[in-house]
């Protein structure tokens, strides 16, 4: 309960009486009658006018949200009230996210129950909840302000914006895939689930000819197979320190997260297997592999609430239980920001120490802003003093990730915002080459 700007102006005015009372005393009695209504007033607006203790108040918000997205929170309000109530509702969101559409300013009459409706967009992964809604009216006369907190704890879970999943199924099916930055391999298969004949062309086998049909129809024809299908493909997300780094204010992790959650998705159209495996200087998160376009909710329940720690990765650990955990021959997608040389060197030694029968497909993010320091025109000694050592440092980072393709480990290096294209692309490059 506030005093509203009505009533402090009524006191006001009431003041000078009171004062002038104490000098004059014609004055003492009708300033003690006339503070006396107002305070008889006040009281009687307070305490007559409809309460918002007999309001009843329901949330309803869907148990998961997308980050980046407009996700819809409704509020049912009831009125138990005997009279009218036109009330404002405020709701208090989770920390680290904007809402449009509040306060909701809502008007029942006795018995009426009423929904509004506002938008909350998340800027953070992970476990969040909606505490409490803030009501507020204001008295019949408009002397007081009646404002009450309701505790109204509702938890809920926000998750990578998929969207782009959705973005990538509509352009595959108007076979405008190219939009997206993907490049379309032609994935022909080279076991023995035969599935067509058809021309011969430049780029084929001689082997796939079937020399039959070619007598037949007096051309060359040869015979297709079906994609290989079946194959795992692991994909480690580092969670380490390095994965703190920022570009348009989303971390580095963010990035690899969403990148992993659409290249998952693919795969498992494409009808592999895919687990997923995220660590710091432990294992974070560990999924077995699993099949079929449904089973991406398994992979966006397991890392949804990830946070990069303040501690440097544990690289030899997480190649040993890539190597323990996973006995089939699989692809391995490593998701990692690499610092320096030195980092680069502790990620090189596990890789090129183990005996695994995997396939490693390393994927470093660059430091934007190194790359930009890297390439920028210098316009002093200064400037061109930082721009030679940026480059230097990325010189050296090119020649020790050269060493990793010596030794058969697979090799990309991505800018921030085109992580989840370049990663896709590698993918689907391995397949076409039939490296797996």
């Amino acid at each position: 309960m506030t005093p509203r700007p009505r009533l402090l102006l009524l006191a006001a005015l009431a003041l000078p009486i009171l004062i002038a009372g104490v000098w004059t005393p014609p004055l003492r009695q009708a300033s003690i009658l006339l503070n006396g209504l107002l305070v008889v007033v006040a009281v009687a607006d307070r305490f007559g006018s409809p309460s918002l203790k007999h309001l009843q108040v329901v949330r309803e918000v869907s148990d998961v949200l997308s980050v980046g997205a407009r996700n819809p929170v409704e509020l049912h309000v009831r009125n138990r009230n005997r009279s009218r109530v036109d009330v404002e509702v405020l709701d208090e969101p989770p920390p680290n996210g904007t809402t449009t559409d509040l306060p909701l300013n809502l008007s029942l009459k006795p018995g009426q129950e009423r929904t509004g409706r506002y938008h909350f967009e998340p800027f953070r992964r992970g476990r969040a909840e909606f505490p409490a809604v803030y009501l507020r009216s204001v008295s019949w006369l408009g002397l007081w302000a009646l404002i009450e907190r309701r505790e109204l704890p509702t938890p809920v879970r926000i998750l990578p914006d998929i969207r782009a999943v959705y973005r990538y199924e509509l352009m595959a099916r108007r076979n405008r895939l190219e939009e997206l930055g993907l490049k379309l391999h032609r994935l022909r298969g080279q076991g023995n689930d035969f599935e067509r004949l058809r021309d011969y062309r430049r780029e084929d086998d001689p082997r796939q000819i079937d020399w039959k049909a070619t007598a037949r129809h007096q051309r060359l024809i040869s015979r297709e197979f079906n994609v290989e299908r079946n194959q795992n493909v692991l994909v480690a997300v580092d969670c380490g320190r390095s994965m703190l780094n920022e570009s348009d204010n989303v971390s580095y992790l963010d990035r690899a997260l969403n990148a992993s959650i659409m290249l998952s998705y693919i795969a498992l159209g494409q009808g592999d297997n895919v687990g997923f495996l995220a660590f710091s200087s432990q294992i974070e998160r560990s999924v077995k592999p699993v099949r079929g376009k449904p089973a991406i909710q398994t992979v966006l329940q397991q890392s949804f609430d990830l946070d990069a720690r303040r501690e440097a990765s544990d690289y030899v650990l997480a190649v040993e239980q890539l190597t323990r955990r996973y006995r089939k021959r699989s692809l391995v997608i490593l998701l990692t920001h690499v610092i320096d040389e030195q980092h680069l060197d502790a990620i090189c030694q596990p890789l090129q120490a183990v005996r695994s029968p995997h396939l490693f497909l390393c994927v470093f993010l660059r430091d934007l802003g190194l790359t930009r320091l890297a390439t920028r025109q210098p316009e002093s000694d200064l400037d061109a003093f930082q721009t030679a050592a940026a480059a230097e440092l990325l010189t050296a980072i090119e020649r020790k990730t050269a060493t990793l393709r010596e030794h058969g480990i697979l090799t990309l290096s991505s800018l921030p915002d085109g992580l989840t294209t370049d990663v896709i692309n590698g993918y689907l490059d391995v397949k076409a080459r039939h490296l797996m």
